[in-house]
């Protein structure tokens, strides 16, 4: 099977790896860049000393840079989406680390089981306002630190038509509301994917197939839980 993915390109090469011992076709087409603002994150770090939350591996990421300057928070508790950010985490050093496995909403009541208070959340920009808007019904006292900004990397005429040239893709993931926007924003993408086309559209959340155009919302599945596994598990 032909697979699209649309996801920023460092994190699209590991789930190409997948897909291939999956037995599938990967084609990459990267729809968003990260740009790093590792200083943001160095400042808010030195200015908290509670626990940290991140809704993205993305966050994980920024904070790699810093070298020594992460040290001393290595042994605050981490609270992250999904069991891939935490281990990536846990792989930075960071020695304290709990996952939940939904979303932002579900983030925030494991924070709140845990008593947690005076939370550092490292977002970046544009993001779903899910997990915030829950830490404030459950009364849990916050900061941000917008540390990255997710940028619209829109592929030329070239590298679309490479993508296709083999024939269309059986199959699109989608693990962005932003990146599926993006999409069909592309003119030359929407127009590869016209009514009728056997092509399916898998979407990590709700939120992101509700930015499908309705005429393909028969080709649209969504994946049992917001990860990658469960949204490869749709293949």
């Amino acid at each position: 099977m032909r697979v699209l993915v649309t996801r920023p390109a460092h994190s699209a090469t590991r789930t190409a790896q997948r897909l291939r011992d999956m037995g599938h076709e990967p084609l990459l087409l990267p729809l968003r860049q990260p740009v790093h603002d590792s200083a943001a994150a160095a400042a808010a770090l030195a200015a908290t000393g509670g626990a940290i939350a991140v809704t993205s591996a993305e966050a994980i990421r920024v904070v790699s840079a810093l070298g020594e300057q992460l040290h001393p928070h290595l042994g605050r508790p981490l609270f992250a989406v999904g069991e891939t950010t935490a281990e990536e985490a846990k792989s930075l050093g960071f020695r304290s680390v709990a996952a939940s496995q939904g979303n932002g909403r579900d983030l925030a009541d494991l924070i709140a089981a845990q008593g947690a208070d005076g939370l550092l959340y490292l977002a970046g920009m544009p993001r779903a306002e899910t997990f915030e808007a829950r830490l404030g019904e459950l009364g849990i006292r916050f900061s941000v630190a917008e540390c990255y900004r997710m940028q619209p990397a829109a592929p030329g005429r070239a590298e679309i038509e490479a993508i296709f040239a083999g024939g269309r893709p059986d199959a699109v993931l989608f693990y962005s509301r932003q990146t599926a926007e993006d999409f069909f924003g592309l003119e030359q993408l929407r127009l590869a994917l016209p009514e009728g086309a056997a092509i399916r559209l898998l979407c990590l959340s709700e939120a992101v197939a509700d930015a499908i155009p309705p005429v393909l919302k028969n080709t649209v599945a969504v994946a049992p839980m917001p990860d990658e596994i469960s949204l490869l598990s749709l293949l």
